[in-house]
């Protein structure tokens, strides 16, 4: 990879109560993430970004799938999943894209956890502190809404000016006591067959 990963940092949530009521069994979120030299900085605009895409890319999906994995324990148990990236002020938006949104990257999650849905995402520019919102979603059913879920968390001196953070999140369970239906509901109601 041609550039230095500084720390990976982990996220975990387990939520036993909610709306004042036991949990019919905990809700796990879990956050990984890299804190890595955007290997762009210094360079002024790029026209191809593919060079990087394929050095960096696949090193941070593995890893990142590695350790998020190991957090839950297997890739089975992983429900609901997504990814996220943050680029430092001096960085734009399409590098911290260029890092998740490609298959070199989200492959090696889709395997991990056997999904057959895209990977829900954010990507936006800020600097340390600024909070890593991952959106999730079912890693089979992209209409199941019990599994609509945001990982939250901050990493207090990240991102840098020149550094990227490269995010997965992931949920064991949904959100407890789930009861507004799911998509296919609404689009009978709607009588919409086409979706």
């Amino acid at each position: 990879m041609q550039t230095a990963i500084r720390k990976i940092v982990t996220y975990t949530e387990n939520t036993l109560i909610e709306g004042g009521k036991a949990t019919p069994r905990p809700l796990r979120l879990i956050g990984v993430a890299a804190v890595l030299t955007n290997p762009w900085a210094g360079r002024g605009f790029t026209d191809d970004l593919s060079p990087q895409i394929r050095a960096c890319a696949p090193v941070l999906g593995e890893i990142l799938t590695r350790e998020i994995v190991a957090v839950a324990g297997s890739g089975e148990a992983i429900e609901g999943y997504g990814k996220a990236a943050i680029c430092g002020t001096s960085g734009e938006i399409e590098h911290a894209s260029a890092l998740i949104h490609t298959l070199h990257f989200g492959n090696h999650y889709r395997r991990a956890v056997g999904a057959k849905t895209y990977l829900a995402f954010t990507n936006l520019r800020g600097g340390p502190n600024t909070p890593i919102m991952i959106p999730l979603m079912d890693k089979n059913d992209e209409g199941r809404r019990s599994h609509y879920l945001t990982v939250h968390f901050q990493i207090g001196d990240a991102p840098a000016p020149d550094e990227l953070v490269v995010a997965l999140g992931a949920s064991i369970g949904g959100r407890p006591h789930h009861r507004i239906g799911d998509r296919y509901q609404d689009l009978k109601e709607l009588g919409d067959v086409h979706g």
